[in-house]
């Protein structure tokens, strides 16, 4: 991809989220999970900071100028319908529950192998049983990769919204956020999920974790369609992350869609006790 290209890319991923926080408003749903009222047909329903400008509290680096891949082009709930029934699941023994579409498939599966004991691992599927999330807790601690320079890739922050759940804080960490993010290779692969990992220096990285450090003793956790995202390779499997043309189309699959305003809501409905 040329310069060229991806300065156009990340010109109009600027400007859907200028427009946006224009014209966006907010309500609720009587439950106590932000359903955002768009202001016009085919516009991004958020009105946070602007694609050139990196939220204090979004997963992602350092602000910066207009134009660079660092900023948050949205900072509110997904503007696409949400399902009419919804139910809750909650494990055997009550450490964690969440909230999903009423035809979706919550499984327990078995943890993987070096997870801490009492490790939930649970898998979500649409209606079809299509996979779209797994809930892992107990894992162990696991830094990020080295990265150099040349193997870094900008990224973008899409969508940040923050959430109360138990974390540890420390060097690169922030308060959790549900996120989606973009990463550009040969093309913009996105990913959601639940993390309090920051993103990268300048706007770049190698990989994006998806994963909240947890309490003292608890181990880390994630939810989301995968723990870490990063550029793939044309000979890689993309799924279940997304791919995406250009930043207008992954704009458009977080504002406009069900399915990740589905997501975006279960997401944000989780519990873990302490």
């Amino acid at each position: 991809m040329t310069g060229t290209a991806i300065s156009r890319g990340l010109r109009i991923a600027a400007a859907l989220a200028l427009t946006a926080a224009a014209l966006a408003g907010c309500s609720t749903d009587g439950k106590g999970t932000p359903a955002w009222t768009a202001g016009s047909p085919g516009g991004s329903s958020t009105a946070g900071p602007s694609a050139g400008t990196a939220s204090p509290a979004s997963p992602g680096a350092s602000a910066s100028a207009p134009g660079t891949a660092t900023g948050t082009a949205s900072a509110g709930a997904s503007a696409g319908a949400t399902a009419a029934a919804w139910k809750t699941f909650t494990d055997p023994a009550k450490n964690v529950s969440f909230d999903l579409p009423q035809e979706w498939i919550a499984q327990s599966l078995t943890p993987a192998q070096g997870t801490l004991p009492g490790a939930l691992k649970i898998e979500v599927k649409d209606a079809d049983g299509r996979y779209l999330a797994t809930l892992q807790t107990g894992l162990p601690a696991q830094a990020a990769g080295a990265c150099s320079g040349d193997a870094a890739k900008p990224y973008v922050v899409v969508s940040s919204i923050p959430v109360e759940l138990p974390h540890r804080g420390g060097a690169g960490t922030i308060d959790p956020h549900v996120v989606f993010r973009v990463i550009q290779g040969y093309k913009y692969f996105g990913s959601y999920g639940i993390t309090n990992v920051v993103g990268g220096a300048e706007g770049k990285a190698c990989s994006l974790q998806n994963v909240v450090r947890g309490p003292d003793g608890k181990g880390d956790y994630s939810f989301g369609d995968l723990a870490e995202l990063k550029a793939f390779a044309p000979d890689q499997k993309v799924a279940p992350a997304r791919s995406f043309d250009t930043l207008a189309q992954a704009d458009k699959y977080v504002n406009e869609g069900s399915e990740f305003a589905n997501v975006q809501r279960m997401l944000m409905s989780l519990k873990i006790k302490n």
